[in-house]
């Protein structure tokens, strides 16, 4: 990743080293996500997925609301405007939250404790902390690089859709239902921040910390991951106070 001393890339290179990143760091990699997409999960594993992802979920809109905070040009405001919609829902509800908490419904869990966080693991507490303060705290053009990681997931996506259908009983497509607006969702909020970073990571500095920024994304998610195969798969040992696949 390391760039040489006076080496800035070009447009077209530095997308591709972005682009590698996710070649090489994306957590569709983790063996927990493989077992996941190919049904080699059981019931009480998928919940507790479910369950510690709706913590990453639930911080979407609020990593965006406090980047949309710092950004001091209304167009730029206004589009990332539609991020937070698009998981808060409107007036009428819906949104990405709402259709995770579906998903977590259809799996038999219990919405309140869903939403109190109190069962998922301190390390998807502390990764997705990472995450919020990361954006909140590091400079604007890192913030929005950090939110690239959408480039990979149409592939994730579609291929968690038809694997989970296919690979477990307990899942419908009306439990699905969060995945499906989420393959446009994500291409258009990536042909924005994309079009940014390219155009405003214009210095040495800037492309390093574009690259690190999307890297230190990659990690947060790998990150929730290893938590979950340790505590669920092997050598499933459960943090103190929280959820017990079959039966907290």
């Amino acid at each position: 990743m390391n760039l040489r001393p006076g080496s800035l890339l070009s447009r077209g290179d530095l997308e591709r080293r972005l682009r590698e990143i996710g070649e090489n760091y994306y957590h569709d990699k983790h063996p927990f996500h493989r077992l996941l997409h190919t049904g080699q999960l059981d019931k009480g594993q998928v919940q507790a997925w479910a369950l510690n992802r709706y913590c990453y979920q639930a911080a979407i809109p609020v990593k965006d609301a406090r980047l949309m905070a710092r950004i001091p040009d209304h167009t730029l405001r206004r589009e990332w405007r539609q991020r937070i919609a698009d998981h808060d829902g409107g007036e009428d509800g819906g949104g990405g939250i709402e259709r995770w908490l579906k998903l977590t419904d259809g799996l038999g869990l219990e919405r309140d404790y869903v939403m109190s966080r109190e069962g998922a693991l301190p390390a998807t507490k502390f990764a997705v902390g990472g995450y919020v303060h990361f954006v909140s705290e590091m400079p604007l053009l890192d913030a929005v690089a950090s939110s690239l990681t959408e480039i990979f997931s149409p592939v994730i996506i579609a291929e968690r859709m038809s694997g989970m259908l296919a690979g477990y009983d307990f899942i419908t497509e009306e439990t699905m239902a969060y995945f499906k607006p989420r393959l446009t969702q994500a291409r258009r909020d990536v042909d924005f921040a994309l079009q940014y970073v390219l155009d405003n990571a214009n210095t040495l500095e800037r492309q390093h910390g574009v690259l690190a920024a999307l890297r230190f994304k990659c990690d947060v998610l790998w990150s929730q991951l290893d938590a979950l195969y340790f505590s669920y798969v092997d050598p499933r040992i459960v943090p103190p106070d929280c959820f017990v696949a079959n039966g907290r």
